[in-house]
């Protein structure tokens, strides 16, 4: 599998069978962070905002 090149993994844990697989993604062009909850044939994406609602970016 090729490497996506617009989004990058910052953190993951679970599995998705026995327990739901969380990841927070970063988007490397505007350094915006979602959070991906996938369980079983279920999932979601949602950008992580702070407590303004302004988008968490990731700072490098």
């Amino acid at each position: 599998m090729a490497k996506n090149e617009r989004f990058e993994i910052i953190h993951q844990e679970g599995n998705g069978l026995t327990k739901p697989q969380c990841m927070v993604l970063m988007d490397t062009a505007t350094g915006v962070q979602y959070l991906y909850v996938a369980s079983g044939y279920g999932g979601g994406l949602c950008p992580l905002v702070d407590k303004d609602g302004k988008s968490l970016t990731w700072n490098t």
